[in-house]
């Protein structure tokens, strides 16, 4: 069985909540059951990693609990946050402080094969 998730976020649209929260729930319950998780933030997602957008996003509408909650949530569980480097051309490097480390593609596409490793992307 593997001993790590490695969930990449490139498809999940910011503006729209509602697809924000499964990916870090999901982060969070599987490092609450002592799994090593991380959350890879690249493309459209990657702008999650800049200070003060995760923050404006909720959820559900009527939300008390913003995105950035949910990911403070989910670091707090042991969920190490990574950013593809692109996504800083793209969106800054104002960076969240619960981004370990900025990564390349290769380090994902070696995670991804390692068969010790679960990928789910979003």
């Amino acid at each position: 069985m593997a001993d790590k998730l490695m969930i990449i976020m490139v498809n999940t649209d910011p503006s729209n909540g509602s697809e924000l929260g499964a990916p870090f729930f999901q982060a969070t319950v599987a490092a609450a059951m002592d799994f090593e998780v991380e959350v890879i933030l690249t493309g459209r997602s990657g702008e999650l990693a800049i200070k003060g957008v995760a923050d404006k996003l909720f959820v559900k509408e009527g939300s008390p609990k913003s995105v950035y909650e949910f990911m403070k949530d989910a670091h707090e569980a042991g969920v190490k946050f990574k950013v593809c480097t692109p996504t800083l051309e793209l969106w800054g490097e104002d960076l969240i402080p619960e981004i370990e480390e900025t990564i390349g593609g290769a380090y994902v596409i070696e995670q991804a094969m390692d068969e010790d490793v679960v990928t789910l992307t979003y």
